[in-house]
């Protein structure tokens, strides 16, 4: 039998939740939350559908039940006053949470209101009393609150809410909470158990011992105190290996937001890294870690924190000498050599030609600091696969200084089409999208004009935050000159890329090609999982129109992957157009979209198992 089932439970309706929480974890036989927290003791209350109260009738009446109590100076008849009214709501009690958000007490009143939370997170029995405690203490609290916050977080039902709570008040409990709520995953343990022992140089052998733990980045780095670890560890190359590669994780522009926007001690670290890069040794890995942590600096998200003036570029200058020294210098063409560059070399060769491109395009200084510059960025391809078109305004990145739910959107998007032209009507482009597509959390857009001599970027929408940027203007000539520039420039690009690009305009020049066979043109891309590749993806519905389906009508989507055969790209393209004047694409590429009842309709066997 074990220590859990030898005792009885505490009686959640004379126990508070806290003490309830303080009981659950005491009898954990290894002392570790389980993933997710703890149940509440009898579940949520049941509140029924035909008795809940809607979004504006719920607002008033948890208001009503709430706000005079703040100022009661009894906060102990104010906290029975509060449960007994809030327990009688029928409101869901995470609805309740949110709306004791914006109820704010008067200024003369904070100390009373502290007091009241304080007796309701401690004392609450019901759940809708404590989420109430927690959203007030979210704008009340202070780090007194600690103790008591982290306790409640262990239950599922406030984890969430407690994090939010301790990220006002301490970063690092916020970070050991949603990571040991978030427990399960190989590896996690080691480096959980080493933050909560307070053991520093298991913390910091958990971080260099192999991969990064994982959880969110900057959870991992505030729970580790990564700024007080390099201080600790100045001499250790691997904990800079780490923290660069958790600081480029934070960074990452194709998530919801960029963590790096919120980890309170970005600076330092981005600091610490520079100053110990010298220590690394020479090598692939740690070329291409310190050039992607400049081309952060120059166009990420690390661009738009808080620098002091002129730190950030002296970052990116010390990063480039020192990829300048020749042993530096070399690593790129070792890397091209080892791996051989041309068809068939795997990922290795991609990466070296990646080196060999980027080079030093992030450490040239832009011509002044008000220029329009216009930066196609392409990550790191043993990390992911991301190219992005990145717009400069006055020395700041502008896509994760105004929208930060998405990275920028793809050379091919708006420099192959001539979005980014000036023309004589205004025009609205998409900048960004967000990354899990613009019908879910939104698209960033400009309206581009000529004005004059001048060149306005306006009328912006899908703007994050209260701040509605102001127009830009850049001079008309220089305007152009740049958009010019970066249209003709596809140094960034690489064979496959290339060749996906002719045969997308080879497809547009001559689109029977696929029409001839009862579809339409979905795109030629470089292979996600294989950037040396090309796939050209075509949709299959025969109809009036050709590769467009009728509402109801079967299609299939088709995948053709095009090795790398090292002809240059022209070749490349030419034959895979070639081939399809006269073959059907469908008896040689795979099936990946549809259904199985389209397939049996349309005369195709559905892969087992799907595509």
């Amino acid at each position: 039998m074990s220590v859990r089932d030898e005792r009885e439970p505490l009686a959640p309706r004379t126990t508070s939740l806290y003490d309830y929480a303080l009981f659950r974890h005491g009898i954990e036989p290894d002392g570790r939350v389980p993933a997710g927290g703890y149940p509440l003791p009898d579940g949520l209350p049941p509140v029924s559908r035909r008795d809940r109260l809607g979004p504006a009738a719920a607002e008033a009446a948890v208001t009503e039940a709430l706000a005079p109590l703040l100022a009661d100076p009894i906060s102990a008849r104010a906290a029975v006053a509060a449960h007994t009214r809030l327990a009688a709501l029928p409101v869901l009690p995470e609805h309740i949470h949110r709306i004791v958000l914006g109820i704010v007490p008067e200024d003369r009143h904070t100390g009373r209101a502290r007091r009241l939370a304080r007796r309701l997170t401690r004392d609450g029995t019901h759940p809708s009393a404590v989420h109430a405690g927690l959203a007030l203490l979210c704008n009340l609290g202070d780090s007194a609150d600690t103790p008591t916050v982290r306790t409640l977080g262990m239950l599922q039902e406030f984890s969430r809410d407690a994090v939010a709570v301790l990220d006002r008040i301490d970063r690092t409990a916020a970070a050991e909470l949603e990571l040991g709520i978030g427990a399960g995953a190989p590896g996690h343990g080691a480096f959980r158990d080493a933050v909560a022992g307070g053991d520093r140089e298991a913390v910091r052998a958990a971080l260099t011992g192999g991969p990064t733990p994982p959880g969110p980045p900057r959870r991992i780095a505030e729970a580790a105190r990564l700024d007080q670890l390099l201080d600790e560890y100045p001499q250790d190359p691997a904990l800079t290996v780490a923290a660069c590669r958790l600081l480029l994780a934070m960074a990452h522009t194709h998530q919801y937001r960029p963590e790096v926007l919120d980890y309170a001690q970005a600076h330092l670290v981005y600091e610490a890294v520079v100053a110990r890069a010298h220590r690394l040794g020479p090598s692939a890995d740690s070329y291409a870690l310190l050039l992607s942590l400049a081309q952060d600096l120059r166009s990420g998200a690390g661009a738009v924190l808080q620098w002091p003036p002129g730190r950030r570029a002296d970052l990116i200058a010390t990063l480039g000498r020192l990829l300048a020294e020749p042993l530096w210098a070399a690593v790129p063409d070792e890397a091209a050599a080892a791996a051989g560059i041309g068809p068939g070399k795997g990922p290795g060769g991609h990466r070296a030609g990646w080196m060999l491109r980027t080079g030093r395009r992030p450490f040239i200084p832009p011509a002044a600091p008000a220029t329009f510059e216009i930066e196609v960025v392409v990550s790191d391809p043993a990390v992911r696969n991301v190219v992005e078109t990145r717009i400069v305004l006055g020395g700041r990145p502008l896509v994760p200084d105004l929208f930060a739910s998405g990275g920028s959107n793809y050379p091919e998007y708006l420099l192959d089409t001539g979005r980014l032209r000036a023309g004589p009507e205004p025009r609205e482009v998409q900048l960004a999208e967000a990354y899990c597509t613009e019908g879910c959390c939104g698209a960033l857009y400009v309206t581009i004009r000529r004005d004059g001599d001048q060149v306005v970027w306006d009328g912006w929408r899908g703007v994050e935050g209260k701040r509605k940027p102001p127009a830009y203007r850049c001079d008309a000539a220089a305007y152009d000159a740049e958009v010019e520039r970066a249209e003709n420039d596809r140094s960034w690009s690489w064979p496959a890329r290339d060749t996906a690009r002719l045969i997308t305009d080879g497809l547009l020049e001559r689109p029977e090609l696929l029409t001839a066979w009862d579809c339409g043109a979905g795109g030629a891309f470089t292979a996600w999982d294989e950037p040396s590749a090309v796939e050209l993806h075509f949709t299959y519905a025969p109809g009036a129109e050709p590769g467009v389906p009728g509402k109801g009508d079967p299609w299939l989507q088709f995948a053709w992957r095009i090795p790398d055969d090292g002809t240059p790209p022209q070749a490349q393209a030419r034959a895979a157009l070639e081939r399809l004047t006269g073959q059907n694409p469908r008896t040689w590429a795979r099936l990946c979209g549809g259904s199985k009842e389209y397939a049996e309709a349309l005369g195709h066997d559905w892969p087992p198992g799907g595509p």
